[in-house]
């Protein structure tokens, strides 16, 4: 990390946990541009295909605890 960087962080790290979680967030949300829209098209291609095994009773599902312990 350059000098710069690393005097940022320290003075992040001084701030209030409430405060460095909200830098952390906004950090992390500058990062979500590099996602390819192709994954998100992806994701909701499989989201529809579980509701679709769901609501045609190709799948069942399972209680939380259960899901939990496998």
């Amino acid at each position: 990390m350059t000098e710069e960087v690393c005097d940022l962080l320290k003075k992040a790290l001084a701030l209030p946990a409430e405060a460095r979680a909200a830098l952390a967030g906004s950090l992390l949300e500058s990062l979500d541009d590099t996602v390819a829209a192709s994954a998100e098209e992806a994701w909701s291609q499989e989201i529809a295909r579980r509701i679709e095994e769901l609501d045609s009773g190709k799948m069942k599902p399972i209680p939380w605890a259960e899901a939990r312990r496998r």
